[in-house]
């Protein structure tokens, strides 16, 4: 397994296929890692790797991943954010198309806030944001399945600095997406995907509040899991829109 390090951080990564680059992160909260792909809602390092160069990485901490790094109580999704884009730095990447699942709706965002120069289109499947009448699921989700399994294995980190991680991640931004403002998505031009979802941590409106304040933003149908061809043509939508968007010397290749 391929390994990026850089300082205090290590983070484990993994690429399939060919082409432009994709890098594509899977769901789990902050136990988002590659091995979740075979349990996610469709395992895009498989469906695209015909279509692109798709890299795929543990997240930082991530219980269950191998990719370690500090608990960024200041700066937690600037931190994840500096995590991908020096993956693509040590990659020699310089542009790539983004895919976040869950948590990775929030990266996404952050992405093109901090890099877009970088990130040329995103897609944003089943977006975790703030649920008004259950404000702290992701809260509690870090609390209750994170903070346990990491506390074991890093006696450096104590609950104080958990609660203080998760306070800046799900409660000091808690109307929308956690990462960025509906001001910087209002003002985003990077062309981006919605994919909507509606659970707990994946609430619907979240999805709808990006679509309609982003200016290049589109969206899939509602729902799209089921039946599966239905899926299948969503899938599709995905993967058009991708190509629809390559820069110029891409496509032309």
């Amino acid at each position: 397994m391929p390994f990026y390090e850089k300082g205090d951080v290590r983070i484990r990564y993994e690429e399939t296929g060919s082409g432009f680059p994709l890098l594509v992160i899977p769901g789990g909260g902050l136990n988002s890692r590659v091995s979740n792909w075979p349990t996610a809602v469709f395992n895009a390092m498989e469906v695209f790797k015909d279509d692109f160069r798709c890299i795929t990485m543990d997240q930082r901490n991530a219980n269950g991943g191998e990719s370690r790094g500090p608990v960024a109580v200041d700066d937690p999704w600037g931190a994840f954010a500096d995590d991908q884009l020096g993956l693509m730095d040590h990659l020699g990447i310089r542009q790539f198309f983004f895919m976040g699942y869950c948590i990775g709706g929030c990266f996404a965002l952050k992405l093109m806030e901090q890099a877009p120069d970088r990130v040329v289109a995103g897609v944003l499947c089943q977006t975790v944001g703030d649920r008004p009448e259950n404000p702290d699921v992701m809260y509690n989700s870090g609390r209750d399945v994170w903070a346990p399994e990491l506390l074991k294995r890093r006696p450096d980190v104590t609950m104080a600095t958990i609660e203080a991680y998760l306070h800046n991640l799900y409660r000091a931004r808690a109307d929308f997406v956690y990462s960025v403002s509906r001001e910087l998505v209002r003002e985003c031009q990077t062309p981006m995907l919605v994919m909507p979802d509606d659970t707990p941590s994946h609430p619907l409106q979240t999805s709808v509040d990006v679509a309609a304040l982003a200016p290049r933003a589109e969206a899939t149908v509602f729902p799209w899991r089921e039946p599966p061809e239905l899926k299948a043509r969503v899938i599709e939508q995905v993967r058009e829109f991708l190509r629809t968007h390559l820069p110029v010397r891409a496509a032309a290749q």
